[in-house]
């Protein structure tokens, strides 16, 4: 069946083209949920309603600012705008921004479940210095080849309903009249479309920003469903979202929370009992705690893909409820080795990346300590070089030093199972102690094993756990080799994730899951051992237990606890879709727009369904208290440069 073109004076013929770029947006929305549907449960249909009625006020933001030259062209009170020349410019000009804006929404249907985020202008310097960046960008176009399928679609629908719309010149009888009225219309467009990137036309209203979408939503989670991409990269574009905080004064903040720590604490049982230790930190890439088998032993006949580390439970000491602070590789750098937690914004991307750092690096180098890092990829990668050596490592080992590309697995830099190799030989020629740290690489998209171990790992339920069941096996054969080798019955290790990554099971499938990781101390020949099934910590913790275990005595800066200290109040905080989270006991709490948006006891309700906010009573009260006072101190010591004790006071 043939469509009629539509024919329109010209501002009819914007509206149409608005009203097509509107309808490309919700289209989007809704592929951006499908895709993503096992992230977004639990959406009620009143839920819904809110969720789209932000969506439109984000979309009309987003829509004038990527057509704002669409909509001058058509705006201009000129004759030559009817001219077919005229109208070919805009037609250009419409598909190339609407396009671009089509690939970003879509591809974010994909990046969304890595970083369970919108994605901003921090992934352009996230990736500046990748140099797989085009062979990953078409690995991407094939291994999501559905997503492809749906960009195509949606750009030929786009050009499709574009041609059927087409302007009627008009027969000027008065030209005054016809100028005057162009005039007139010209200026109220202008107006309306400076409301709509605003977000409102109220003078006390200030344009909105990503955070607003937690007006619009029951769950921070579902904050992502009502943005789009393109608002998302508009709005981050040269932004400092961090402002000091004035919760509470100056006299009465530090008894809420002190982010200068003294590590002497007279109920710390464990001080100074592997003093002199070397220090290995090991970050497992996209490690979920889903994934091991010992940390969910309360599942009756629990899948497990790490044998290796399930194995370690009986010569280490173990914590159940363990939480990352960020959601991405370069969130975890600075948490696990520097205790910073990835708040409002990355350590590494923002203003403050200059910042003086502690670190095991910088607290253990002048009590002779050899510092240095490991990482498998490109040197430069991730930008983790750089900010290693200003937290105080003084070496790095990465691809280039490990000059053997036969072992490059054609993507993100070479394989755990070498690369760990190479790093217990070169720890090997380390004079003693020393603390390095290391971070893999290969469990993670595009989820390959090498060629050898195809079909030896199970391949679960989602690509991960392949992948996942690979580097658990490398890193049994690090400890293999390392085991025969001098310095290792002298060595503290600490094994965690940098971040939690996809999920299958319900159970972690939440805003509090998303976050959970192992954590594994393990000390050879200690009397470290045991499993912790009710202590609340953190990558922010591993900072100060470190340095409590060996005896350091003067003080540091961190945002964490000595896990082992029975006198300190424990808790684990994140930031994740606008809102901030703090888990302590049996409690987990969500914080945005200055007010408290959920409370649960995720002990009795791990899927966070029965939403006890208001009701909590004191444990709230005093919860939502210790997460303002780490939001004040942490912000003030950003923006201060505070994030460190020169000399240890």
């Amino acid at each position: 069946m043939q469509v009629r073109k539509i024919a329109g004076n010209i501002y009819t013929v914007l509206i149409l083209r608005m009203l097509l770029v509107y309808g490309i947006y919700m289209i989007t929305r809704m592929l951006f949920y499908l895709y993503n549907l096992s992230l977004f449960e639990n959406i009620s249909p009143g839920a819904w309603l809110r969720i789209m009625e932000g969506g439109v006020r984000f979309d009309t933001s987003a829509i004038i600012y990527t057509n704002l030259l669409v909509i001058a062209l058509h705006i201009l009170p000129f004759r030559f705008r009817y001219t077919n020349g005229y109208q070919q410019v805009i037609k250009y000009i419409f598909y190339l921004v609407n396009g671009i804006a089509i690939i970003a929404n879509m591809a974010d249907s994909v990046y969304y479940r890595f970083t369970l985020r919108r994605t901003t202008t921090a992934v352009f310097e996230e990736f500046q210095n990748e140099q797989n960046g085009i062979s990953l960008f078409f690995r991407f176009i094939w291994d999501y080849w559905y997503v492809t399928l749906s960009v195509v679609g949606l750009v030929a629908g786009m050009i499709w309903v574009y041609r059927k719309i087409r302007i009627a010149q008009p027969l000027i009888r008065n030209p005054w009249v016809y100028y005057s009225v162009n005039i007139a219309a010209s200026a109220l467009i202008v107006l309306l479309c400076l409301g709509g990137m605003r977000g409102g036309f109220a003078h006390s209203t200030r344009p909105i920003t990503l955070s607003n979408a937690t007006e619009y939503i029951e769950r921070p989670d579902h904050r992502a469903i009502v943005l789009n991409t393109p608002f998302a990269l508009i709005r981050t574009i040269g932004k400092t979202t961090l402002h000091k905080k004035e919760y509470f004064p100056e006299e009465q903040i530090s008894a809420i929370f002190n982010p200068v720590y003294d590590p002497v604490s007279p109920t710390d049982h464990l001080y100074g009992s592997l003093r002199g230790r070397n220090v290995v930190v090991i970050l497992l890439e996209s490690f979920a705690r889903e994934y091991t088998g010992v940390f969910n032993r309360h599942f009756q006949g629990y899948q497990s893909y790490t044998p290796f580390l399930d194995s370690l439970a009986e010569r280490a000491y173990l914590f159940e409820r363990a939480f990352a602070n960020g959601r991405k590789s370069i969130d975890a750098m600075p948490s696990a080795l520097a205790s910073i937690p990835a708040m409002e914004t990355c350590f590494i991307l923002s203003h403050y990346s200059g910042n003086a750092l502690n670190s095991p690096a910088s607290l253990l180098a002048p009590l002779g300590y050899r510092t240095a890092f490991f990482h498998g990829a490109p040197n430069g990668s991730m930008g983790f070089n750089s900010f290693v050596k200003q937290a105080g490592y003084k070496e790095y080992y990465g691809k280039d030093e490990y000059d053997n590309n036969d072992d490059f697995d054609g993507i993100w830099g070479i394989w755990d199972e070498p690369f760990l190799s190479y790093m217990a030989g070169q720890l090997n020629e380390f004079e003693e102690p020393f603390s390095v740290a290391v971070f893999t690489l290969s469990s993670h998209h595009p989820y390959k094993v090498p060629e050898k171990y195809r079909g030896r790992f199970p391949m679960g339920y989602i690509p991960n756990h392949q992948v996942v069941g690979y580097t658990d096996y490398a890193l049994r054969q690090f400890f293999r080799k390392a085991s025969s080798m001098p310095w290792f019955r002298n060595t503290l290790f600490v094994i965690t994730a940098d971040h939690s990554a996809a999920h299958h099971e319900d159970a972690y499938k939440t805003a509090l899951g998303d976050f959970a990781v192992p954590m594994v101390w393990y000390a050879p020949g200690s009397n470290l051992v045991g499993y912790n099934d009710s202590t609340v910590v953190s990558q922010c913790d591993i900072l100060p237990t470190v340095m409590g275990l060996l005896g350091y005595d003067r003080k540091f800066v961190t945002y964490g606890r000595n896990m082992f200290d029975a006198g300190k109040e424990h808790f684990a905080v994140n930031f994740r879709e606008g809102a901030f989270q703090i888990t302590e006991g049996d409690y987990f709490l969500q914080y945005a727009n200055e007010k408290v948006i959920a409370f649960y006891n995720y002990k009795d309700d791990p899927k966070l369904l029965n939403n006890l906010a208001g009701k909590g009573g004191e444990t709230e009260k005093k919860m939502l208290d210790k997460l303002r006072a780490v939001i004040q101190q942490y912000n003030a010591g950003m923006i201060d440069n505070k994030l460190a004790v020169e000399d240890g006071f």
